[in-house]
């Protein structure tokens, strides 16, 4: 019986959700809404609230990870073949 509940455990809240979108109820939908209506509102804002920024500092970036790999394999050309 216990191998049976380890199956069930994880199974029965997508069987809930299955049944909820078949019964045509969209669990999260009016939580959608809301979040994406308080990004739109926030965007909105008229340009003379906006706080204006008159020194900008250059952003610079550093290559790590495959960036640096793709950099130091850029200027290579390929391998001749024999």
């Amino acid at each position: 019986m216990t191998e049976f509940g380890a199956f069930l455990l994880p199974v029965v809240p997508l069987l809930f959700l299955l049944v909820a979108l078949l019964l045509g109820r969209y669990p999260g939908c009016e939580a959608v809404v809301r979040l994406s209506e308080r990004i739109a509102a926030r965007r909105r804002r008229p340009r003379a609230a906006r706080p204006r920024h008159n020194h900008r500092r250059a952003h610079t970036h550093a290559a790590h990870g495959g960036l640096l790999l793709a950099l130091g394999l850029s200027g290579r050309a390929p391998p001749l073949r024999s």
